[in-house]
């Protein structure tokens, strides 16, 4: 029978914890070629702490868990007998597995959200924010502009009674 995917529900927090206790598992009990791989779906992040740039991992569903099984009952009960998991996706008692497209949509999700981080921050043109480094550090300001590929704002700034459009980075901005 051929592996598929399924969607496991974990506790929220617990998606690695579960993976490895699963993958840990299966090898205590000679499973290991049933169990082909098990995917915490997480992308990477950038978030500024405290006006620094940190790149973080952030789960794309916190709660599930991909696993790509050679589904049986012997595979079920170990699953379903792992601490802090919940159940399967599907109907009632019995797993469904995802379709082949879904997995790789995933998948490609997955790879693209490691390839090229996204800041957690948003701006709106509009938005008023302060400007927090820099030569107009202590500054307020309106968004003209975001660039979200660079991680850049455009904010007019009042220098001088005059507006002044200044290029600046996501980490150089705060939200008022």
């Amino acid at each position: 029978m051929a592996k598929r995917w399924y969607v496991l529900h974990v506790y929220s927090g617990f998606e690695q914890k579960v993976a490895d206790a699963i993958m840990e598992k299966a090898a205590k009990q000679g499973m290991e070629e049933r169990v082909e791989d098990i995917l915490v779906p997480t992308e990477e992040v950038i978030e500024v702490r405290r006006g620094q740039r940190v790149n973080a991992e952030r789960k794309f569903f916190p709660g599930y868990v991909l696993a790509k099984l050679d589904m049986d009952d012997q595979v079920w009960h170990m699953i379903k007998d792992t601490p802090k998991v919940t159940g399967f996706w599907g109907a009632g008692n019995k797993p469904s597995p995802i379709s082949n497209k879904e997995a790789e949509q995933l998948l490609q999700q997955i790879q693209e959200g490691v390839e090229r981080p996204r800041p957690t921050i948003q701006f709106d043109i509009g938005e008023e924010v302060k400007v927090a480094d820099g030569p107009f550090a202590s500054f307020n300001g309106t968004v003209e502009d975001v660039d979200e590929e660079k991680g850049r704002v455009k904010v007019s700034v009042s220098i001088f009674g005059r507006a002044t459009p200044v290029d600046l980075e996501y980490s150089q901005v705060e939200k008022l």
